[in-house]
Formats: structure tokens, sequence, C-alpha cells
């Protein structure tokens, strides 16, 4: 089942190219993916038969898989329906594409790699509110004293902080404050000008973005440094144990 669903991808990625699209052959193309709609449908169908409704939903990747399924069923009206194709039963044949996500079932200590996600996004919860309320502040006062000058940066507040996020992620970190130095006059205007966004990048891209890294890796790899120390616990366990029967 996992071949079908790359399948179905690659046939969903191959639609798009616009040659494919205006092809008359495309209406084929739309016939073979609802067969694919049908077969996961189908398969679907046969495992609630087979293990029932409570027997199924134990399994959290058959409930996602109904899911998507459920969302993608308007897809068969595609090939009798005239649709644009920015409309929502056009969109909801993309969500297939999500069920490529069952590879993550073959990758090799995936529980643990998931749990140390799990914990890695939780311990981040703190600096990530940090680094938002600091890209806050400083997007309301760049955009006070320099929405005037560079108002396609920092023009409204909404701007203002996409712009300085940019600065926070090293995006742009010399070509937007070089772009308001120019307008921002001379003299001891243009170095103050320099100093400030020169301390956003500082402590936004360089202090801020480190540490939040250095939390999100930590936790990932607390797994291992835990069982390190269980093994040292034991080793030295050991080790004492040995010492008290030479003493005897």
């Amino acid at each position: 089942m996992l071949t079908i669903v790359v399948l179905n991808a690659l046939l969903i990625y191959f639609m798009y190219f616009p040659a494919v699209h205006k092809s008359p052959a495309y209406i084929w193309l739309e016939y073979l993916d609802i067969v694919f709609l049908t077969i996961f449908l189908l398969e679907a169908i046969v495992k609630i038969s087979h293990y029932g409704w409570e027997g199924y939903f134990d399994d959290y990747w058959n409930r996602f898989d109904l899911a998507i399924v459920v969302l993608s069923l308007p897809t068969f009206l595609v090939p009798f329906v005239d649709i644009p194709n920015t409309g929502v039963i056009i969109v909801l044949r993309l969500f297939r594409l999500i069920r490529i996500a069952r590879v993550l079932r073959f990758v090799p200590n995936m529980h643990h790699i998931l749990k140390g996600l799990g914990r890695a996004v939780k311990a981040s919860v703190f600096v990530l509110f940090a680094l938002a309320f600091l890209i806050f502040i400083f997007a309301i006062i760049t955009c006070h004293f320099y929405g005037s000058m560079l108002p396609e940066r920092f023009g409204d507040p909404l701007i203002s902080i996409y712009s300085i996020f940019q600065l926070f992620t090293l995006e742009g970190w010399y070509e937007i404050p070089d772009a308001v130095a120019k307008k921002g006059g001379v003299g001891w205007m243009l170095g103050a000008t320099r100093l400030y966004f020169g301390f956003i990048v500082l402590l936004g891209g360089v202090f801020g973005m480190s540490l939040a890294n250095a939390v999100f890796v930590d936790e990932m790899t607390m797994d291992n440094n835990n069982k390190l120390e269980e093994k040292i616990d034991r080793l030295e366990a050991q080790i004492g144990e040995l010492k008290e029967m030479l003493r005897k």
C-alpha cells in the first residue's frame, strides 16, 4: 500500500506541470487519480470490516488514513464537474500527499525521535515566546522611528514584524540596515541607526536563535544522555561491589 501512496503522490506531482495540465490526456490522469482514491477507500472499508470500528480506530495511522480519505472524497466529482483549479475540491485532493508521512513508520527508532521532538518543542516554548516578544517590541519601535524612511520594510507594524523576523533569522542582516542607513541621515544619526540594527541582529539573530537551537538540540539528545548516565551509574555500582569484595 505504501507503493500505491507514493505512486499517487507522483501522479499528483506530474498533474501540476502546465504542459501536462493542458494535454488532452489530462482527463485520463484525473480518472487514474480516482482509481487511487478508490483503492484507498476500499482499504479503509476492508480494514474496518476486519478489525471492527473499535479495533480500526485503535491504530493512530488508521485514523490518519481515514481522515485523509474522507477529505479527498470530493475528488470523485472532478472529472464530471467544471471546477476552477483553485476550487476547494481540487485543493482537498492535495491532502492525500500527506499520506507520504506513512514512510516515517519505517524510519529506525522513529518512536524515540518523535518523543525527543515532543520534548524539544515543549522545552523551546519559553524561548520561542521570548523571541516572539522581542520581535513584537522591536517591530513597534522600528516602525515608529523608521517607518517613514523605509515604508516597504517598516511602514506598518505587520510589515515591520516580518522585517524584524528576517533580521532575527539573519536573512537580510546587512541589506535592511544599509537601506535604512542610506535614508537615515549622517553623523550621529547614521551611527545610531547602524548601532540599533546591529543590536537587533546580535540579540535576536545571534544570541536568541542560538539559544533556541541549543535548547532544542539538548532536549532531542536527552534520551542518549540518560542512557549514558544509567550505564555510568551501573558501572560505578559494579566497581563499588568489586572494591567491597576485595576488602573482604
